[in-house]
Order: C-alpha cells, then structure tokens, then sequence
C-alpha cells in the first residue's frame, strides 16, 4: 500500500511546504549547488512535483523533480532545496513537458530513478 510516508510523488512531513502556496519562480538548490527555478509545480495527491527551469546550467532544458526529493521549501528566502546531487538530477530521465505531464509509465520510471537515489525525505 502507498502511503504519504513511502510515496516519492508526495512533499515529506518535514519538508516545511504548506498546501497552497505557490512555489513558482522560486530558486532550487540541489545538495552541491543551484540548479534553476521552478517554473511549475503541482499539488496533486500522489502527483506532487516541481517543474524545474535550469537555464544554462544543463542547456535551457526542463526537469521534473517528484515533491519526495523536496528536503525544505524556505518560503522567506523563496527557495527550494532538494535532497539530490547535480549529477542525480542531470541523469534522470529525460523530460518533456508536452509528453510526460500526467503521463503515469514516466512518473513511474522518474519515481523508480528518483527513489533509488537518496533517502526519502
């Protein structure tokens, strides 16, 4: 059974996101460094993600972070910081917004890649 607790498509009890409050623009912080911006994110129960805007730093592309790699939101900075490496975000399945939103086989594949790196926050 898929609960809160194990589901990587879920904000962690202690990553500080309140229901509501729109994350978009704010800055993403991977554990080694900025990564971009959100660009959108969803609050969808077992759909929670941010999208993220990475500019230059891997070529203008998107990516999509499910909410369990989400260590804290610091609303008064406007960041987010995420429980991932560059490198574990850079080698994630390749996203496209076009495609993969709502898309369940690539939620599941990002959730597969996402869940074997790191702990679950």
């Amino acid at each position: 059974m898929t609960t809160p607790e194990n589901n990587v498509w879920n904000y962690g009890p202690a990553s500080g996101y309140d229901a509501g409050t729109d994350l978009t623009g704010y800055r993403v912080e991977a554990t080694d460094g900025h990564i971009g911006k959100v660009d959108k994110h969803s609050n969808d129960v077992d759909s929670q993600y941010i999208v993220v805007d990475t500019g230059v730093w891997i070529f203008g592309k998107e990516v999509l972070l499910p909410a369990g790699t989400v260590k804290h939101v610091d609303t008064a900075n406007e960041t987010v910081h995420v429980a991932r490496t560059k490198d574990e975000i850079k080698s994630a399945p390749e996203f496209d917004k076009e495609k993969h939103l709502g898309n369940r086989d690539y939620h599941d594949q990002l959730g597969s890649h996402y869940h074997g790196h790191g702990p679950r926050i």
